[in-house]
């Protein structure tokens, strides 16, 4: 599929295209989909309380990982070519975005 090819991102009343591709998280975003739709077949069902939540948080688990998988890889592809362009506003904008992630993150 191409369509994950560009990815934009809306911060404020910017717009971002880079063409970082994440491909490698697909078949893990599948198993969480996957997952997902185990746990509302469990509601249907009426299946037992704690094993819902058991499903729930083992997929909240596996997209904080996928989420992690990216944000290495944003560092080591954006971060790092901001950082070898010595592009001192694309370094410090790079370097907000990842305290902001990071704070969402241990929010969650």
């Amino acid at each position: 599929m191409e369509w994950f090819k560009t990815i934009e991102k809306v911060k404020g009343s910017d717009m971002k295209k880079h063409n970082i591709t994440h491909p490698e998280n697909k078949a893990r975003l599948s198993r969480i989909e996957g997952q997902v739709r185990a746990v509302n077949r469990m509601i249907d069902s009426g299946e037992y309380c704690i094993d819902i939540i058991t499903q729930i948080q083992a997929a909240r688990s596996a997209l904080q990982s996928v989420s992690k998988i990216i944000l290495e890889k944003h560092l080591k592809h954006c971060v790092a070519e901001a950082l070898s362009e010595n592009d001192t506003d694309d370094i410090q904008e790079k370097l907000d975005e990842i305290m902001t992630v990071i704070k969402r993150m241990e929010k969650s």
